[in-house]
Parts: structure tokens; C-alpha cells; sequence
């Protein structure tokens, strides 16, 4: 097990007007489940190969535990990775796949067959260890792929995107066997994905990269309750929070002609055009006559134990699509007009130009 720590890595690729990555400064603890999150060319896919080897440091230092490895070649640097669209022999069996990487490494037959027998009980591919991998659902291919990276022992799981080639219902079963096997086996890992659910129900931390920087590096609680700014808090969640243009007169937000309640340091350090974000579930519906938000509801999202109702407001500044969550007994139909407030706890200010975060 060992940490890592990128220092000013950077990664500019032949012919690239602008770095892929300009350099990034991060630090993984021990045991760790890291989880970098961001859009398509965001660089964290070239992050995690940096760290794996497979693409060029052009700058800067990238060391596992206290060893430097910005240099060495990926067989030395012990590392696992596992990739995105498995990467199985067709011809092997489940346990020629798994058993590979130790076959190269010359090990003993016995302590491989060990090492394999072991990483498929802790993956539940006994039953399977015969079969070949066309046999296999794409959840259990991805399980082998873990347990190829399993048997090594490694220091170091590098994992890029491994849940994308699977349907919906198998990728929330297999992330969550993918964080409880991390934690059982306690290997620092690094995951890659563009997906934010996944960030958020698997990560230790999670660091949300933008254009190759990080943007911010925290706990997903935190990432979600106070993003640093407005890219963070448009990205984070599922639905979105709603942001809305604002703006700042005497300590107040206003929005068209909407005065939404703001915590005390907002108030304080807000001046001119603004932006405010409120969370879906951090609306409330109330009476026309107590100068809430009016919002004409175009689509009623049941869930059943909740729902999400998605609608439009004439006010000027309010995006094109305001979403609130409400309970599923509430009665709200398509086509009605519903009035929203909120409290000033959960109302999230960004400077307009900027985008930095001035709510506490």
C-alpha cells in the first residue's frame, strides 16, 4: 500500500496548442479511494495514465509512496490498472486471464493457482473459473478484470471509466461491490469517471477537474454542500442545482422582482450581478400571497417515494428550467403555477464574473 503525490505534473502532447494537463498538485492517502470526475477532455483520463505510466511527464514529479516514479516504465512502477472495455484474452478461460500477469512474472504454478482461487471467492467467480469470457455478462467480465488486477498484490489500483460499457441496473451493483472490495482489500485507488453519481457514492474524496486544473478536492459531502464555485455547483449533483442570474442590492439578492434570502457573509461580500444556486430539494412550496417564485409546472417526474417537477418562471434572471423536488403525495399537476422559497442556509452566491463561491 503507498500514497501518491502529483507535483506540478504536466502533460503537453505533441503538436497540442495548450497542455492536456498544465500541472496538478495532488496527494492521495494511503488506502484511498480517489475518484477523478469531469467532462469529456477534462485531462483526468491523462492524469491516471501519468500515474500509470502509459503517457509522458513532461514535467514536474509524480511518486508512490516515498519512491519517485515520473520516469520508470509501467511494469516497475506497481500498479494494476483496470481498463475500460476489459481487456481479456477471448481464447483463456477465466482463470488463464486472472492468472497472466503472475504467469509472466515466472510465479510458481501453486502460488498462482492460490492467488486465483482467492481473488475469485473474494469476487464470487468460482463457479465461473472454467468458462471463457464470451460466457460472461459484461458485470462478470468487469470482475474478472478486477481479479487480473487483484492476484498482483499491487500498491496501486488504477481504474479508468471500468463501469461505461454496462447497463444501468449492473453498474449500480457493481460499483458498489467495486467500493466494498477496495475497502476490504485497503489498495490505494485511483478512479476515473465523467459520471458525478458515481463519484459521489463511491469516493473517499473526489477531485472535479476542469480544462486539465483541478477545480476542488473534498469529500463528496462538502463538494455538495459547498461547492468553491459555479462550475463545481453545476456539476455536482443529479437533477442540477438551479442557478439563477441575480442581483445584489443593500445585502439582498433580487431576482426579477424576487428577493431571495442569503446568508449573512453573502450579504456582506456581494456587490453588482451575482449568481445564486438552490438545490432542488431546498425549495419549499408556498401560498401566492407569501411572494415565493412562481413556477408553471411543464413536467411532473414521479418516483415514487418522491418527485421532481420541472417548470418555467417569467422572471427575469430565472433560468429556463427551475426543478423542485417535492414529496409524492403533494398535488401538482402539469400546467399549474406554483409559488417556491427557500431558506438562507441553503441558498448557494457566486460572483457572476468570477464564478468563486461568497456564501459561508
Amino acid at each position: 500500500m503507498a500514497s501518491i503525490s502529483f507535483k506540478q505534473a504536466q502533460r503537453w502532447y505533441p503538436g497540442a496548442d495548450k497542455p492536456a494537463v498544465p500541472g496538478i498538485d495532488l496527494d492521495i492517502k494511503d488506502g484511498e479511494f480517489m475518484v477523478l470526475v469531469g467532462p469529456s477532455g477534462c485531462g483526468k483520463s491523462t492524469t491516471l495514465r501519468m500515474l500509470a505510466g502509459l503517457e509522458e511527464v513532461n514535467s514536474g514529479q509524480i511518486f508512490i509512496g516515498d519512491k519517485e516514479v515520473t520516469k520508470l516504465p509501467p511494469k516497475d512502477r506497481d500498479i494494476a490498472m483496470v481498463f475500460q472495455n476489459y481487456a481479456l484474452y477471448p481464447h483463456m478461460t477465466v482463470a488463464d486471464n486472472m492468472a497472466f500477469a503472475l504467469k509472466m512474472a515466472k510465479m510458481k504454478p501453486e502460488e498462482r493457482r492460490k492467488r486465483v482461487e482467492e481473488a475469485a471467492r473474494i469476487l464470487n467467480l468460482t463457479e465461473y473459473l472454467e468458462r471463457k469470457p464470451k460466457a460472461l455478462s459484461g458485470g462478470q467480465r468487469q470482475r474478472v478484470a478486477m481479479g487480473r488486477a487483484i492476484v498482483r498484490n499491487p500498491q496501486v489500483f488504477c481504474m479508468d471509466e471500468p463501469l461505461s460499457n454496462l447497463d444501468a441496473k449492473m453498474r449500480v451493483q457493481t460499483r458498489t461491490d467495486i467500493a466494498k472490495l477496495q475497502t476490504d482489500l485497503g489498495v490505494t485507488t485511483v478512479y476515473v469517471t465523467h459520471d458525478q453519481v458515481e463519484a459521489m457514492t463511491m469516493g473517499d474524496r473526489v477531485a472535479v477537474m476542469k480544462d486539465g486544473y483541478l477545480q476542488q478536492v473534498d469529500t463528496p459531502l462538502n463538494l455538495y454542500d459547498r461547492p468553491v464555485n459555479l462550475f463545481v455547483a453545476g456539476f455536482i449533483g443529479s437533477p442540477q442545482m438551479n442557478l439563477m442570474g441575480a442581483t445584489a442590492k443593500d445585502g439582498r439578492a433580487v431576482v426579477g422582482d424576487y428577493v431571495v434570502p442569503v446568508d449573512e457573509t453573502a450579504s456582506r461580500k456581494m456587490n453588482g450581478d451575482i449568481v445564486i444556486g438552490v438545490r432542488p430539494e431546498a425549495w419549499r412550496i408556498v401560498g401566492a400571497e407569501d411572494g415565493g417564485l412562481p413556477v408553471t409546472v411543464t413536467v411532473v417526474e414521479e418516483l415514487g417515494s418522491d418527485a421532481f417537477v420541472y417548470g418555467t418562471s417569467g422572471v427575469e434572471g430565472a433560468p429556463s428550467n427551475i426543478i423542485v423536488r417535492v414529496s409524492a403525495r403533494d398535488s401538482v399537476h402539469k400546467g399549474d403555477t406554483i409559488h417556491v422559497t427557500t431558506d438562507p442556509k441553503s441558498v448557494h452566491v457566486f460572483d457572476a464574473e468570477s464564478g468563486d463561491r461568497l456564501s459561508d
